[in-house]
C-alpha cells in the first residue's frame, strides 16, 4: 500500500471527513430520486457480482437513518446477489440519478427478509417482491462526478448508435449456444412486455 500511496498521495481532509455512518437528508434525497443502483456482493470464496437494479425513482426505500431496503425483482432467476448475501453479508451500492454527475456510495451489511409488511411497502407496480434486501448502513458518501463527466454517460452526443453494437438477442444466442437470434428476440420481447 505504501507504493500505491507514493503514486497517488494522501486524500484531503474533506474527502476523508465526507464519509458518514448513516443516511442524512442529502443521501435520502439522492436515493429518493434514483431509479438505478448497482449492487455489489461477494461470495464467501470471493467471487464478486455487480448487479444492476432498477425501478421507479425511490424504489430503494430509506427506512431510517441506518437502514434501507428494496424488493428483489425476479430478473433472470440466477439469484447471484442473494446467494452471496447468504454467504457473506457485506454489500456495496452505487446510486445514480439521470443527469446528475455525483453518485452516492453506500456500504454495509445485508440480510434477506420475507416480512409481508416490508414487501408490501416496497412493492412497485402493485406487485410485491418475493424477498426484500434489508441493508444496514456502515458507510455513506458522495462520489465526485469525474467518472460520469469523462464517460459522457448523460451526454447523448457521446452515445454509440444502435448499429454499432450487436443486439441482446444476438449476444444471448452466441454466448449461450441455445436457440438462435430470432427465438431470443421473441423471448426477450415477451419478457420485457409481460415480466418486467
Amino acid at each position: 500500500m505504501h507504493q500505491v500511496r507514493e503514486l497517488y498521495g494522501e486524500p484531503g481532509e474533506g474527502v476523508l471527513r465526507k464519509e458518514l455512518d448513516h443516511l442524512d437528508a442529502h443521501c435520502r434525497a439522492l436515493i429518493a430520486h434514483s431509479p438505478f443502483v448497482v449492487v455489489s456482493t461477494a461470495a464467501a470464496a470471493g467471487q464478486c457480482d455487480a448487479s444492476p437494479k432498477g425501478g421507479p425513482p425511490g424504489f430503494v426505500t430509506v427506512l431510517d437513518d441506518r437502514r434501507l431496503a428494496f424488493a428483489d425483482a425476479r430478473g433472470n432467476r440466477r439469484v447471484d446477489s442473494l446467494h452471496n448475501v447468504l454467504e457473506n453479508p457485506h454489500i456495496g451500492m452505487l446510486f445514480l440519478v439521470p443527469g446528475n454527475g455525483e453518485t452516492l456510495r453506500v456500504n454495509g451489511t445485508a440480510q434477506l427478509s420475507r416480512n409481508p409488511a416490508l414487501l408490501d411497502r416496497l412493492a412497485t407496480g402493485g406487485t410485491p417482491g418475493r424477498l426484500a434486501v434489508l441493508v444496514t448502513v456502515e458507510q455513506a458518501y458522495m462520489h465526485c462526478a469525474k467518472a460520469i463527466l469523462r464517460s459522457g454517460l448523460w451526454s447523448p452526443d457521446a452515445w454509440p448508435s444502435g448499429e454499432e453494437l450487436p443486439s441482446g438477442a444476438e449476444i444471448m444466442a452466441d454466448h449461450s449456444g441455445v436457440g438462435d437470434r430470432e427465438s431470443w428476440e421473441a423471448a426477450i420481447a415477451d419478457s420485457y412486455a409481460n415480466r418486467l
